[in-house]
């Protein structure tokens, strides 16, 4: 499993005009399910998202996590960044796991954020959304949880 999170002061989803997910301070984790992916690497992933330090200490640091933090999570999920990009002009979808399992293992990733932070919200699986957000810093950073 991938995310691209980014730390943020406030994001959004909206699908056909309609607001669905809010969140101020935190993350925006845009996540994509690879095939072969299990439940081991959405809980890892979940480790990983919630417990990166990216969000300043007493001195100006990146050295306190989301949890640390008590800032809120907000997950879309998105296939795309499981594309094959390495050649050619148009990606490949190959690696993606197939609908069903990304859905699973996604609201997995969701369930297990829940039970331990107090804020989490997501766009809608499989939908056309709008994200906006207001990326804080800027600060960007892709992680995997490995096979």
């Amino acid at each position: 499993m991938i995310a691209l999170i980014q730390r943020v002061t406030e994001a959004r989803v909206q699908v056909a005009g309609e607001t669905v997910a809010a969140i101020g301070r935190g993350i925006l984790a845009l996540v994509a399910v690879e095939r072969g992916d299990g439940d081991a690497e959405a809980a890892r992933l979940v480790e990983r998202v919630l417990g990166y330090r990216i969000f300043a200490d007493a001195d100006g640091r990146m050295n306190r996590s989301l949890v640390e933090v008590g800032g809120a999570l907000l997950a879309v999920s998105q296939f795309t960044l499981a594309a094959d990009t390495h050649t050619g002009t148009r990606p490949g979808f190959s690696s993606a796991a197939p609908p069903e399992e990304g859905r699973r293992l996604f609201e997995h990733f969701v369930a297990l954020a829940r039970a331990r932070l107090a804020c989490v919200e997501t766009g809608r699986f499989g939908a056309q959304m709008e994200v906006g957000l207001v990326n804080d810093g800027p600060v960007t950073f892709w992680l995997q949880a490995r096979k």
